[in-house]
């Protein structure tokens, strides 16, 4: 094995984690812009909510380029996400815990699934930066 060929494994394992937060972020932009333009997405929205994932649609995005820069910027960015990201789900779980109806359960599944995405992208990061990946 090129003894260079574990750093250029590592360099791609981080651009496919940067391509999958920069994708990510453009289809969070496309769709909050929707449905702030008066798209139905068939189920109660939570102004708050929709805000928020747009604006982090934009974070997803300047999230991606810091891992094309650099893996330790890029775990940092997506740290702050996945806490920011769980911050919002316990809101709005207890949102929904209450029986108030502001959410709705689409709502907590697709903040699950940004959560464990951002969660998979810290993790792969944090991976990068002390190897002990081996694809």
């Amino acid at each position: 094995m090129n003894p260079s060929e574990p750093a250029m494994r590592l360099r791609v394992f981080r651009v496919l984690l940067a391509a999958v937060a920069i994708g990510f972020g453009l289809l969070t932009l496309v769709a909050g812009a929707r449905v702030l333009a008066g798209a139905d997405p068939g189920y109660v929205v939570f102004r708050p909510l929709l805000l928020f994932n747009t604006a982090m649609g934009a974070a997803y995005v300047a999230a991606g380029v810091a891992m094309l820069r650099s893996a330790t910027w890029g775990k940092r960015a997506a740290g702050a996400i996945l806490a920011l990201n769980l911050l919002a789900l316990a809101t709005i779980l207890a949102l929904y815990a209450s029986g108030s109806g502001a959410v709705a359960s689409a709502s907590l599944g697709a903040m699950t699934l940004r959560t464990a995405i951002w969660l998979a992208l810290f993790v792969g990061l944090n991976r990068i930066i002390r190897p002990t990946f081996n694809p």
